[in-house]
């Protein structure tokens, strides 16, 4: 395996877990400035308001997006099953 390879390598990995992190990371922030900005509006401070709506938006995508991120884990897992052979000095 050359040095242009196993850069190409890490960035199919980087992509991969950007890809799939991505949905999750963008609803809890979204959700966590959203509350946040209610909170400021309406002057409530208690931290159960934060917690609970952003842990339930998170499990929804989670769930919405696991046949998504499992397919892409898989079709990685394949790649680089099958590209093994190449991979050895």
């Amino acid at each position: 395996m050359t040095e242009g390879e196993a850069v190409d390598l890490l960035r199919m990995l980087m992509q991969n877990a950007f890809a799939t992190a991505l949905p999750t990371l963008l609803t809890a922030v979204g959700v966590g400035v959203t509350i946040s900005l209610i909170q400021s509006v309406t002057s409530l401070q208690d931290q159960s308001l934060t917690f609970v709506p952003k842990l339930m938006a998170v499990g929804f995508v989670m769930v919405i997006m696991a046949p998504q991120v499992i397919n892409k884990i898989t079709s990685f897992a394949v790649l680089m099953i099958e590209n093994m052979p190449a991979m050895a000095p």
